[in-house]
């Protein structure tokens, strides 16, 4: 399989990782999620809905996955503010998070922030989700990027491409927020990642980053998933990356400072390919 660092050098597309079996049901699920999207957005915009809507609070912008009991609440949530829930339920904890960042930080209250997802899923829930909250009206607004799309797809006006986060070719400031659910985990080189985010971002703009992680992060050696090895951050790398995002001009919104900042009382996560229990954390920044 082509790692993320092969295929951004050689400009070749990604191999869809799981292979081409689970990528057809990947497409499947995508399908039915932007069709639900299509339908809802436009039944809820005559009822005024979406104008409507409550913004997350379940999630803080900066935050560990505790315990079970928190990415449950965010769930529900999920379910009461109408929107289309992934499969896999812990990964609505951080989704959740990030779009009430986004909302509350980096929209001014007119829906029309430009938001990217980078090393973006189309059926994972950010852009679907900030789309029913009305953004996304002006053409390529809403962006998704990954090494492993080919041609350019529009769905619901949100639009996805082929591209690498380390290098997005998109002009300096240019967008509002920055999304990037469990992905730098997967083989990033995180400081390049975070530079050209800062880049890409408007002085103020946000940065939401999630990524797996443990207090005590157990041994992957020898486990290997979507091109390179399993990586979970522990205290230390998550103290790292917030060092190197800081000297790249993001500030962490939030603190890590507190003695049990870091800290967990359970791993909520199981990642069964890798038979490997963990939790997540959540990090959202702004460009000074």
């Amino acid at each position: 399989m082509t790692t993320p660092d092969e295929a951004s050098a050689s400009g070749q597309v990604a191999a869809p990782p799981g292979g081409p079996l689970l990528a057809v049901a990947k497409r499947a699920a995508e399908r039915v999620l932007w069709a639900r999207v299509a339908v809802q957005r436009r039944a809820e915009s005559r009822r005024g809905y979406a104008a409507n809507r409550p913004v997350p609070t379940t999630v803080a912008p900066t935050a560990v996955l505790r315990t079970a009991a928190d990415w449950e609440a965010a769930v529900a949530e999920g379910r009461h503010l109408r929107l289309p829930l992934h499969r896999d339920l812990p990964k609505n904890w951080d989704a959740l998070g990030a779009v009430g960042a986004v909302l509350r930080l980096a929209d001014d209250g007119t829906r029309s922030a430009r938001v990217m997802d980078a090393g973006s899923a189309r059926y994972s829930p950010v852009l679907p989700w900030l789309r029913l909250y009305g953004l996304g009206e002006a053409p390529g607004s809403l962006l998704g990027i990954n090494l492993e799309f080919g041609a350019e797809v529009h769905r619901d006006g949100v639009v996805f491409r082929h591209g690498d986060v380390t290098a997005t070719g998109l002009p300096d400031g240019s967008l509002d927020a920055v999304t990037c659910m469990s992905v730098i985990e997967h083989g990033v080189p995180v400081a390049a990642f975070l530079h050209e985010t800062a880049r890409v971002l408007r002085p103020g703009g946000v940065l939401c980053v999630s990524t797996d992680y443990d207090q005590s992060p157990p041994d992957t050696t020898g486990r290997t998933a979507y091109g390179s090895e399993v990586k979970i951050f522990g205290p230390e790398d998550i103290r790292e990356l917030v060092a190197t995002a800081d000297a790249a001009g993001l500030e962490l919104v939030g603190d890590l400072a507190t003695s049990d900042a870091l800290s967990h009382a359970e791993r909520p996560v199981h990642w069964d390919r890798v038979g490997l229990d963990y939790t997540f954390i959540l990090l959202t920044f702004r460009r000074r």
